[in-house]
């Protein structure tokens, strides 16, 4: 596997796995991530700029290797991805919640929910803003993925992609994970590196 140092893997994997399918729609808070729009006959897809998408997750991985990973929690409604935070917290030691975060999670110490947080990681701003009003409460930063038709208001550091398929979820988070990794120094080379990106995919059902 030829790999593209600027993008971090081959080109051809962010590709094939629609890390850089957009929508239809497109907000100024994601224009200056957008490479181009094309003409699909129905309608226009916006296209996201996968260099941008490679930089943004090398700045996010320098962002959480400087937390503690016990005070890092990753939370997502969306369903396709599920397995990719589930794995990303295994190997990096993170909390994670599959689906709503229950009112005083980030916000109320007495609460059975509560969960001492540092940094949060989100899918999609509009999906998780229940995390995300929690977090601003509590002056939490947060790292989310965001698509073309994405506002990212409360939100520190952007990850633009695909937020919604599967298998875009699975390499953006093997990727991550990965990069996480060597910034923290638990591997020096990508070759330690022996997960899959089919340990990240959720089921189709």
């Amino acid at each position: 596997m030829i790999l593209d140092d600027e993008l971090l893997v081959p080109r051809k994997l962010y590709i094939d796995a629609g890390v850089h399918f957009g929508t239809a729609k497109k907000t100024s808070n994601m224009e200056p991530y957008i490479y181009k729009t094309i003409n699909t006959g129905k309608n226009q897809i916006n296209l996201i700029d996968i260099r941008k998408t490679a930089a943004r997750i090398r700045v996010a991985a320098k962002f959480i290797s400087r937390y503690h990973p016990n005070k890092v929690l990753v939370t997502s409604k969306r369903r396709y991805s599920h397995q990719a935070i589930k794995k990303f917290s295994e190997i990096i030691g993170t909390k994670y919640i599959k689906g709503e975060i229950k009112p005083g999670t980030l916000t109320n110490y007495s609460s059975k929910h509560y969960i001492e947080t540092d940094l949060l990681i989100i899918i999609d701003p509009k999906k998780d803003v229940d995390a995300i009003n929690e977090s601003s409460i509590s002056k939490i930063p947060i790292i989310c993925l965001s698509n073309t038709d994405n506002n990212f208001i409360n939100v520190d550091l952007v990850i633009p992609a695909n937020n919604r398929g599967r298998k875009a979820l699975a390499l953006i988070f093997w990727i991550l994970t990965r990069q996480v990794l060597l910034e923290s120094g638990e591997i020096k080379f990508f070759s330690e590196f022996n997960f899959p990106i089919s340990d990240f995919l959720s089921p189709l059902h």
